[in-house]
């Protein structure tokens, strides 16, 4: 069994294990934002980290108002440009801590006086010690090249930065996520089998939208790193606007389905890629049942889940996906080719 599997089945446990040790921490800060609640949240972050960041922007516009961008760090390391950070919340997001360029916006953000916060999965690392506030992921070491577990717990992290930025989410549903998530975990033999069918398959799409959509850069990236398959991914509406014309009949769609108000948006994609015999495989829940006339296959959580919850038990099954089809097709998702843990760039 492969080090990305096992990780990957570690993640109720992590998620529990983060809320718990960091629920203190998280209501420090939310008493200091408080008093002085940022105009703007810039989310700086790279690979994995920057689809958990992603999926923080929609979050955190959704729940608390605020402004939310997601910083280019090119703009700083190449071009050295100053940008007034005043008034901002710049947050970090990087599972080693260690990544450069992360690291050196991080670093001017709070020179030129921004609250920065921090969101490692390493306690001693250079993100850890250059962040004002910090708070850590509590996933354990991650040996596979393949981020899964501190993905979700950056994730979760976002759901706590909403919720200390007076966002409305509520503990209790945060707590009721990892019991979600293990429920989930309980779809590996039937995932299993399915991956097997798309062994030799080299090119795919993956279609999210709202809340999912960073699922469905995440998926993709998985399925590029762990199994060599050309993913491009799409909100389920830019999709619509041109890059349906690559699909012919049998060509593999990956979509998140959750019943809510994406559902009409990503019925009606998976409606026009019906209609061209495209082989469609979604994600969803027991809330959602319109999409079994829409879908080839169907990948069902046995829970039926709040649609702002989401996010973190729908890339289960994606993530469970990818590390058994790279099995299937003969290869260690743990050690992609040319790939390292740490990736530095400036």
């Amino acid at each position: 069994m492969s080090r990305m599997l096992e990780e990957i089945r570690q993640q109720p446990e992590a998620l529990e294990r983060t809320l718990s040790a960091e629920l203190r921490s998280v209501e420090k800060f939310k008493r200091l934002v408080e008093k002085q609640r940022p105009r703007l949240v810039v989310l700086v972050a790279r690979g994995t980290s920057d689809n958990a960041a992603l999926f923080g922007r929609y979050l955190l516009e959704i729940t608390t108002g605020i402004p939310v961008s997601l910083a280019a760090p090119s703009i700083a390391t190449l071009y050295e440009a100053r940008v007034d950070y005043r008034d901002a919340l710049v947050v970090g997001i990087s599972q080693s801590g260690e990544s450069t360029d992360t690291n050196l916006v991080l670093e001017r953000a709070r020179r030129q006086g921004a609250l920065t916060l921090g969101i490692t999965n390493e306690s001693g690392s250079a993100m850890a010690r250059i962040a004002e506030h910090v708070f850590l992921v509590r996933a354990g070491r991650e040996k596979s090249v393949a981020a899964t577990k501190t993905y979700t717990g950056q994730m979760l992290m976002m759901y706590l930065l909403a919720y200390a930025l007076g966002g409305g989410v509520k503990i209790a549903d945060l707590e009721r996520i990892p019991d979600v998530v293990r429920a989930t975990l309980a779809l590996e033999p039937e995932i299993d089998a399915l991956s097997e069918r798309y062994r030799f398959m080299r090119h795919a799409v993956v279609v999210g939208r709202g809340l999912n959509y960073a699922n469905a850069f995440e998926m993709a990236l998985k399925l590029m790193e762990t199994c060599y398959v050309v993913a491009e991914r799409f909100s389920s509406a830019d999709f619509l606007h041109g890059p349906i014309a690559l699909v012919e009949q049998n060509f593999p769609v990956f979509a998140f389905a959750p019943p809510g108000k994406t559902w009409p948006s990503i019925g009606e994609t998976l409606a026009k890629l019906q209609g061209l015999q495209a082989e469609i495989v979604a994600i969803t829940d027991s809330g959602n049942r319109e999409v079994d006339a829409r879908a080839t296959r169907v990948i069902r959580l046995p829970r039926r889940v709040k649609e702002i919850l989401t996010p973190i038990p729908y890339i289960v099954p994606a993530q469970i996906f990818a590390a058994c089809l790279a099995v299937h097709k003969g290869l260690d998702p743990d050690k992609p080719r040319t790939l390292t843990k740490i990736t530095l760039t400036l």
